[in-house]
């Protein structure tokens, strides 16, 4: 009679080491003057604005009440018209300044310097006011052959130019001297070897420049140009002077009617930061758009970021029972 004599298993997978001596444990920094700096940050934000609410001179009840004056609604419609109307044509002139500026005609890069540097070196204000006070310096405008008396046409200065019409020439010819440098900027930016290639393939200067080297420097000029159209938008405020209608003369009136002034500028700041805050927003959307196919991931947008929170949150599908086939033996 034989017995069997067991000996016990051996393991089947040793125990792996949690750690060696090489390891290196990364110990987060505390950062405790981060903490110190935000709370101090957070006090005086909150005792700014608690002083202003708390504040005896601020007539609160004047505030919401011509906050949707139809005066001021008016202003807001004119500043966006204005806006709207100055920044597309101050762009379609820049791309022309642009375009002689980089052009290798001699003529045509100093007029276009010349142009730059007239309109950036003086105030807009100074330019607003001497396109207002047009009529001073010529009492009529006509068209003709030059150096004769031969004239096709010819109207009153003042008739033509009006109060809206200088606003507008004034911002529209100042932001163009602005935007020609963005785009030209943007145009610089775009490799040289874009241009030799679309010229080896036979393409003309300018069929090259609109559909080769512009949509590919929008990259860089969309940034820089929605900063701009928000600063033309606050620049409007300047036409006061020339008693363009806008938000802040519609407040000004107002206030000196009523004696508002605080409440009144409040209206207005209130306004104007709705409008660029809904001006932003097509800035936003337009450099995802040509920041498509860079080599940087573009970040996710907000309406992403709450779909993407709301899929964690939502249960997801119960998984299938799988049938099993048992064997009887």
């Amino acid at each position: 009679m034989t017995s069997a004599s067991t000996a016990p298993a051996a393991p089947a997978f040793a125990p792996a080491t949690d750690s060696t001596d090489d390891d290196v444990r990364a110990i987060p920094l505390r950062r405790p003057w981060r903490w110190v700096g935000a709370a101090v940050v957070l006090l005086f934000v909150a005792g700014f604005a608690y002083s202003v609410l708390t504040n005896p001179n601020i007539d609160f009840a004047a505030i919401g009440q011509f906050l949707t004056d139809p005066r001021i609604i008016d202003g807001v419609w004119l500043t966006l018209l204005i806006t709207f109307i100055a920044m597309v044509v101050s762009t379609l002139l820049a791309i022309v300044i642009a375009a002689m500026r980089l052009s290798s005609n001699p003529v045509l890069s100093s007029v276009a310097w010349f142009y730059v540097w007239a309109f950036r070196g003086t105030p807009l204000l100074v330019q607003v006011v001497l396109w207002g006070y047009l009529g001073l310096l010529y009492e009529k405008l006509s068209i003709g052959i030059p150096f004769t008396d031969i004239v096709f046409w010819q109207v009153n200065t003042n008739e033509l130019i009006s109060a809206m019409v200088a606003g507008l020439l004034a911002l529209t010819l100042n932001q163009a001297a602005y935007s020609s440098e963005i785009v030209r900027a943007g145009m610089i930016s775009v490799d040289e070897g874009q241009r030799e290639a679309a010229y080896s393939l036979g393409m003309s200067p300018l069929y090259t420049f609109r559909r080769v080297l512009l949509p590919q420097a929008m990259r860089v000029i969309i940034p820089p140009m929605g900063n701009e159209t928000i600063s033309m938008l606050k620049n409007t405020s300047l036409l006061s002077v020339i008693a363009v209608l806008e938000i802040y003369t519609q407040a000004t009136m107002i206030s000196s009617q009523n004696l508002k002034q605080v409440e009144l500028l409040i209206v207005a700041s209130i306004w104007y930061l709705i409008m660029t805050s809904i001006l932003s927003i097509p800035q936003y959307y337009l450099e995802r758009r040509y920041g498509r196919g860079s080599s940087r991931n573009l970040p996710p947008t907000p309406f992403q970021r709450l779909r993407a929170a709301f899929d964690k949150r939502r249960p997801g599908p119960e998984p299938a029972s799988e049938t099993k086939a048992v064997s009887a033996v």
